[in-house]
């Protein structure tokens, strides 16, 4: 049996949420999560038939109900920061503060206003024997989130499976713990308030126990969706008897071609580098063409602002050495090349031309983003053909792959796979479909 106790001050929450208090308690003292999957799977038939125009009011009510209870999701989230270094690159990830819960309250607002992917008729055919055979998008069902410390994913899974009819089973980790019970009362709350099946999201204890469980629910979760590290999904990938969708960790590469632009790459480098390097959108090593190699201590100017370690082969070491900050180059280990730093730290790789820079990132790309710098359009063309990777960028940072930054609302993760979805995944990414058939007592010989 797991016993779990929170401490909670009642000044810091509403009495309307209180209740939901108790019945976390009450949740991580499950012994088995059986009838937790089944509440579940009994609420994806609920969820299904909700008409949109409610599923509309109770996302404005939540993106509300979030603000309105921000003192409450920070004082909770704080309890969570105070048990990580601050040193640690996932500290970023875990941190909310007011300004991050505006901006996650505009998201939810910006799914609301999405057009619901459900119900759309992709086909629909007259066969000759009179059959009438329609092709229709339909939800998933049970969606199941195993996620690290990312409290934010919180809500942007639930407004998104909510919005596609899913339900939303989650597993969030222990570093996040006291913020993800935190969001989620909240969420309960809403549904609540509007007469609706509080099971429409749930979120598992966070002990590892929940985790090998869900991996198995086979009778009552569709799919599950990791978002992480490397080796947590690699985890999920490997011992999940439930289909997984792979959103991949982020190794990512900018190649800086012969005609590539230096005052666009600057800019685009340290973008895609600092604004928030905890993200799997973060540039990870830098490919420069060796004609430009001149132009290295200029593309790399804006970095040691942000204190940025460069771990450098010997080509690039040598035209950086008294033009960057000795404290922060180093010479490159091969290990530092196809590594994902989730740290203020960079790799750069000297290359002869397009042909060594593909070859380098088919080597190590992890199939997420990529970019290159470049002022030729056929170099350009041949780069965004021959990459492998969900998305393939050119004189653009790879800061904006985000679901968000693509107009979709928000996002449930980035696929690094090719079956079902891949990128960005939102709404339609939610979905899948089923063929109707309606006819007038007709039998097959």
């Amino acid at each position: 049996m797991i016993f779990l106790c929170f401490k909670y001050e009642t000044s810091n929450i509403t009495p309307l949420l209180f209740t939901e208090v108790v019945y976390f308690c009450i949740m991580v003292a499950e012994i088995d999560l059986t009838q937790i999957f089944t509440k579940a799977r009994s609420a994806s038939r609920e969820l299904n038939v909700l008409d949109s125009q409610v599923v509309n009011k109770v996302l404005i009510a939540l993106s509300k109900a979030l603000l309105e209870n921000s003192s409450y999701i920070l004082s909770e989230n704080q309890k969570d920061l105070a048990r990580m270094d601050k040193a640690d690159p996932k500290y970023d990830r875990l941190l909310l503060t007011q300004k991050r819960l505006e901006d996650i309250s505009k998201d939810i607002i910006n799914v609301s206003n999405l057009t619901s992917p459900l119900g759309k008729f992709s086909e629909e055919v007259i066969r000759p024997n009179g059959l009438l055979i329609k092709r229709i998008t339909v939800p998933l069902g049970v969606i199941g989130i195993i996620y690290e410390a990312r409290p934010n994913v919180t809500l942007d899974v639930f407004s998104l499976c909510f919005k596609s009819g899913n339900v939303a089973v989650l597993k969030g980790g222990s570093d996040a713990e006291f913020s993800n019970i935190a969001i989620t009362i909240v969420i309960r709350e809403v549904l609540r308030h509007h007469q609706l099946n509080e099971n429409f999201v749930t979120l598992l204890p966070a002990d590892r126990s929940a985790t090998e469980a869900m991996l198995n629910a086979t009778a009552f979760v569709d799919v599950i969706i990791p978002r992480g590290s490397q080796g947590l999904i690699n985890y999920v990938r490997d011992n999940s008897k439930v289909p997984v969708i792979e959103t991949g960790a982020g190794i990512v590469h900018v190649y800086f071609d012969k005609t590539g632009d230096v005052e666009k790459a600057k800019a685009i480098i340290n973008n895609s580098k600092t604004r928030r390097v905890s993200v799997c959108n973060a540039l990870d090593c830098l490919l420069i063409n060796e004609d430009r190699l001149k132009d290295l201590p200029i593309l790399t100017e804006l970095l040691p602002s942000s204190e940025v370690i460069i771990f450098a082969d010997e080509k690039s070491y040598e035209k950086l050495k008294g033009k960057y900050p000795e404290r922060l180059l180093f010479k490159a280990a091969p290990e530092h090349f196809g590594t994902e730093f989730l740290d203020y730290k960079l790799a750069v790789k000297t290359v002869k031309d397009l042909d060594d820079a593909l070859d380098h990132i088919a080597l190590h790309s992890s199939k997420h983003s990529e970019t290159i710098l470049s002022e030729d359009r056929e170099n350009i063309e041949k780069f965004q053909k021959s990459v492998d990777a969900a998305v393939v960028y050119a004189n653009v940072s790879t800061a904006f792959t985000d679901g968000a930054q693509f107009g979709l609302g928000a996002e449930i993760g980035i696929s690094t796979q090719k079956l079902h979805a891949r990128g960005p995944m939102a709404l339609a990414e939610l979905c899948s479909y089923k063929w109707i058939v309606t006819g007038d007592g007709q039998i097959r010989s």
